[in-house]
């Protein structure tokens, strides 16, 4: 194999390995979203997270992480929607906000949309 066939072969590779885990780190946010949402008693909607950013980061441990950034939607009663949050670092979970809702049941704002 010529140089060039290397490196085309390399790059197909590192492509590959970005898409699975990029499907590993999108399941990673579902999985988040939907426990959050069991676990303030709302609504997951469309049973999906739709990714909002992705850059390299440092982690606790000094280690070079892809940070990717979800969004998704819930609601507490089926009629209204809310915008949710879900950050990871690799897979774990750094941040996840359902902070509107909270603001709403305290009677401090309406809803984000």
């Amino acid at each position: 194999m010529s140089l060039p066939e290397l490196l085309a072969l390399l790059a197909l590779g590192l492509l590959v390995w970005f898409w699975f885990d990029s499907l590993k780190a999108r399941e990673a946010g579902v999985a988040a979203a939907r426990a959050a949402c069991r676990r303030e008693g709302l609504q997951f909607l469309d049973e999906s997270v739709v990714g909002r950013g992705l850059r390299p980061v440092r982690d606790e441990h000094g280690r070079l992480v892809l940070q990717r950034a979800f969004d998704f939607d819930y609601s507490r009663s089926g009629y209204d929607r809310f915008r949710g949050a879900v950050v990871l670092q690799g897979r774990d979970v750094v941040l996840l906000d359902v902070g509107a809702w909270r603001l709403v049941q305290d009677g401090l704002a309406g809803p984000e949309r």
